[in-house]
């Protein structure tokens, strides 16, 4: 537990960093001493130029001058939501990951950890070397249907776990395949068994032009 906490706060320390650094000096920040207010509307006014470099620059003086501020759940969710937008899933989730720590309450909580699962799904690009992400996501997937069974995100949510199986059956079916050519009976019966746990079998899937992972959000 403690190197799972630690690799946490790592990451978290390094998203931080890269908040600070991560900008060209245009974007750099040099007010301060302002009401909440004025911070929250540069956040909103950069989010829509689309500068979230200068957005995120300028949550940090609304965070660090004004913690207490009822600006900051809506700041915070709104950040999340353009890091999305724009491909920035580590971001998202840093913000996502903010907001269920200190503001989510009720329905929000719910909606955040749904965003949650978007993110990391939106943010698996190969199925090849995100293994562990895929794997995670599909657990966190689980955790959400039995926490929410009837949740407005249900039939998102359900769809991504219905292409995270197909993945990672093709995969397994892809590593088995592989293995056998090399002469490898051993470990191409280990993924073939793999998939005999599955939900889905070949029968279910029929291989599409483009990957599992998209056109879900389009």
């Amino acid at each position: 537990m403690r190197i799972q906490f630690n690799i946490k706060n790592l990451r978290a320390i390094l998203i931080l960093l890269a908040l600070f650094t991560g900008c060209s000096n245009k974007d750099m920040v040099n007010e301060y001493d302002k009401p909440a207010l004025y911070w929250y509307n540069q956040i909103v006014k950069e989010i829509a130029s689309s500068n979230l470099d200068r957005a995120d620059n300028y949550y940090i003086s609304l965070r660090s001058e004004h913690s207490r501020s009822p600006l900051l759940p809506t700041a915070t969710m709104l950040l999340a939501q353009a890091h999305m937008e724009d491909q920035a899933y580590i971001m998202s989730d840093y913000y996502l990951d903010e907001y269920l720590k200190k503001y989510a309450k009720g329905t929000k909580i719910e909606q955040a950890k749904f965003l949650k699962i978007k993110a990391a799904f939106l943010g698996i690009k190969d199925i090849n070397k995100e293994q562990r992400l895929m794997l995670n996501t599909l657990a966190n997937v689980d955790k959400f249907v039995k926490r929410y069974p009837h949740s407005i995100y249900l039939p998102v949510v359900d769809t991504i776990k219905v292409r995270l199986h197909m993945a990672q059956y093709m995969l397994n079916e892809n590593i088995a395949n592989l293995y056998k050519r090399l002469g490898k009976e051993k470990a191409a019966k280990f993924y073939k068994e793999k998939n005999a746990h599955s939900p889905l079998n070949m029968a279910d899937i029929k291989v599409p032009e483009v990957s599992f992972l998209e056109s879900i959000f389009n």
